[in-house]
């Protein structure tokens, strides 16, 4: 068996630790003993980006991304963003981006010096809060993908996100018409009939964590401001 190298750690705001581990090709993102994170199952990330853009009317929208982690996210909304569309990547963990150019710079690339994006180092809600000032753009998409679920808080600042409170200022936040998705692990009832109640049309789906249709089955909200 391959043993796991720890190549770096992190302290994410409120004390907690991620520790970047690699396991013979594949990279993978410890919170404590749990995995958070890994190169092996990026695809219901990347499908969180894909098909969010897929339902966004804006020709050129502007995108919030809560949580860079590997950037699986970021990178499949770069590829399917329409031109004249822009993203904003919100990062509470300024270490993962350290790791994005440096152990991590082979799945990269070129994605963090797109002009079409950014990433910059605050709190996604934060970003949220600031779009309800009305000397301000609203988003025509807001994507969370900084937990395991809105049941399976990493940081407890979070949990804020996913209350029927933050999920009215999020989609206060949007343009008509925009999205909101979220992505995870597991489903949740509860969460999806706060999301109903918010007045969004919303649906849930489930995607396969690896592209050969094989891994854990993992969840995704889309909501529409209608």
């Amino acid at each position: 068996m391959l043993p796991r190298e720890t190549l770096a750690t992190a302290t994410i705001p409120g004390g907690d630790t991620l520790t970047l581990v690699s396991h013979g090709r594949d990279f993978i993102v410890m919170l404590g003993r749990d995995e958070l994170m890994g190169t092996r199952m990026q695809f219901s990330e990347e499908q969180l980006a894909t098909l969010t853009l897929e339902r966004v009317a804006a020709p050129r929208p502007r995108i919030l991304i809560g949580g860079y982690g590997l950037g699986f996210t970021f990178r499949a909304a770069l590829a399917g963003l329409p031109d004249g569309g822009r993203i904003t990547v919100a990062e509470v963990v300024p270490e993962i981006l350290e790791w994005a150019s440096g152990p991590l710079a082979h799945l990269t690339g070129e994605s963090l010096s797109d002009p079409r994006g950014e990433v910059v180092i605050a709190d996604v809600a934060a970003l949220i809060d600031d779009a309800l000032d009305e000397t301000c753009p609203r988003w025509d998409a807001i994507l969370l993908d900084v937990d395991n679920g809105p049941d399976g808080i990493v940081r407890d600042a979070n949990d804020r996100l996913y209350t029927r409170t933050g999920l009215a200022r999020a989609r206060d936040a949007l343009n008509p018409g925009g999205v909101l998705a979220v992505w995870s692990a597991a489903p949740d009832p509860a969460f999806t009939r706060r999301l109903r109640d918010t007045g969004m049309s919303m649906e849930e789906i489930t995607v396969r964590a690896r592209p050969n249709n094989k891994g854990p089955r993992h969840t995704l909200w889309f909501a529409r401001k209608t």
